[in-house]
């Protein structure tokens, strides 16, 4: 791709700061170079130059880098110029620049030109967002074997082992007259078990990946008074949410997020689900319900000093009224207070024995929380930076899969095969964005931040 304009933004970060750096890309970048610093410097060396203003004036001083095309981020001529970092000194150089004919650039709009360039795929472009987003040294690395091309070679070989597959069948169904017997081809089972192996590995990967930098979220639910909120502070380790005996305390929807052995765990807390006795506290029940719609797994908190708010039938009865289908986890809390009440674990459904205040049984929970994510070691060989696209992607092709093993086990015909392994590929190529629609792309890069 040659694009027409030459885009100009701020690449470091807002605010006051030692270094600031402006990024320019695009063809006019050798005359803008030769207008601002009077000449163009050598290709990939850190140049000390005046970066003058349009009646020759110095507006900053510091270290100019050209990068030609095609050698370049984007694949086009770059250059970047490394000043001060006062904010009205770095907007009076892109000024300058926009009156040389460059455009501030679109969010992202960097990274979409190495894109379009052949420089990177979408996967390595959305692992450099993730790489700046990282909120764990875990996702830093994640993000860093993705930003390499792990994960878009991983993708790729796939795609080659779907393509051996592909040219078997296209033989079958090319040459009919050879009576080819493709189901009894052992090697044809061979290949696609290979291909459920590497698929499943490839699956596992970017679910560990999309948790490491999206987080499970945990929605903290139950009665008033039951404990949800020294629980969130227990979990935090910090008295982040207000405590009382009065009944109604939480209002609002409150957030906080911990890490446990690296998995980020956004926790939310929730007003408690009762008859509302007022406007207020009836938009905060509201507000809770909405939370536990679209919850990662929902502790649903009950008082175990209070058996009639505990017993199996009323306990039964306040789990009826949440939404159908939600993962849960119920919570007895309050061990404390009733004597024998051990810091246990059981199944059908998840039942643990907490006590927020004195902490015991946490580490049941947390393990829970772990297990209940799917989480592994967060160093774990072939976790990668991952996003919820790549993850609905895989699943798509996963289940073409199946279907293409279900017709090579029943009344088979390779036509519908080759589809099914077609659209394989096809839900494989959304990740690289080898098939992505351009819509798609545009929503991808509009998430990055300027001067990326």
């Amino acid at each position: 791709m040659s694009s027409a304009d030459t885009i100009v933004a701020i690449a470091s970060g807002l605010g006051y700061a030692a270094v600031g750096v402006v990024r320019i890309s695009g063809d006019a970048v050798p005359r803008v170079a030769i207008e601002v610093l009077g000449a163009l410097p050598p290709p990939r060396v850190a140049t000390l130059a005046n970066f003058r203003g349009e009646a020759g004036e110095v507006l900053d001083q510091g270290l100019a880098l050209y990068f030609p095309a095609p050698t370049s981020f984007t694949g086009e001529p770059v250059l970047e110029l490394q000043g001060h970092g006062g904010a009205i000194v770095l907007q009076l150089l892109v000024a300058r620049l926009i009156a040389l004919g460059c455009r501030a650039a679109r969010p992202g709009e960097f990274s979409e030109r190495a894109f379009w360039n052949g420089k990177i795929d979408v996967t390595q472009a959305e692992a450099v967002a993730d790489l700046i987003g990282a909120g764990t040294a875990a996702a830093a690395r994640a993000a860093v074997r993705s930003l390499k091309g792990e994960f878009s070679q991983r993708v790729e070989a796939l795609q080659a082992l779907l393509t051996e597959l592909r040219i078997q069948v296209e033989a079958a169904i090319d040459f009919p007259d050879e009576d080819i017997d493709f189901v009894a081809n052992s090697r044809i089972h061979e290949r696609l078990a290979r291909v459920f192996a590497v698929c499943d590995a490839l699956q596992t990967a970017a679910r560990q990946g999309a948790l490491l930098r999206d987080g499970y979220t945990v929605v903290i639910a139950g009665k008033p008074n039951a404990g949800k909120s020294s629980l969130l502070n227990a979990l935090v380790g910090d008295d982040v949410a207000i405590v009382s005996d009065e009944p109604g305390t939480t209002r609002d929807v409150l957030r906080e997020q911990v890490h446990i052995d690296g998995l980020p765990l956004n926790l939310v807390d929730t007003a408690g689900l009762r008859l509302a006795g007022n406007a207020i506290e009836a938009e905060g029940i509201r507000r809770a319900r909405r939370e536990i719609e679209i919850a990662d797994r929902v502790l649903y908190v009950a008082d175990l000093s209070k058996p009639d708010e505990s017993s199996v039938g009323e306990l039964k009865e306040q789990l009826a009224a949440l939404p159908r289908g939600i993962p849960l986890t119920v919570i007895f809390n309050k061990t404390d207070l009733v004597p024998g009440a051990a810091a246990t674990a059981h199944n059908e459904p998840p039942t643990i024995y907490v006590s927020a205040r004195t902490r015991a049984g946490l580490d049941v929970l947390r393990a829970h929380l772990k297990e209940s994510a799917g989480y592994v070691d967060a160093e774990t060989a072939g976790v990668v930076s991952a996003r919820g696209r790549h993850v609905a992607a895989l699943a798509r092709a996963r289940a073409q899969l199946d279907h293409a093993a279900m017709a090579l086990g029943q009344s088979f015909a390779p036509e519908l095969f080759a589809e099914d392994l077609r659209l394989a590929q096809a839900a494989l190529g959304e990740i690289t964005g080898e098939f992505g629609s351009e819509d798609l792309l545009g929503a991808i890069f509009r998430s990055f931040c300027i001067g990326k």
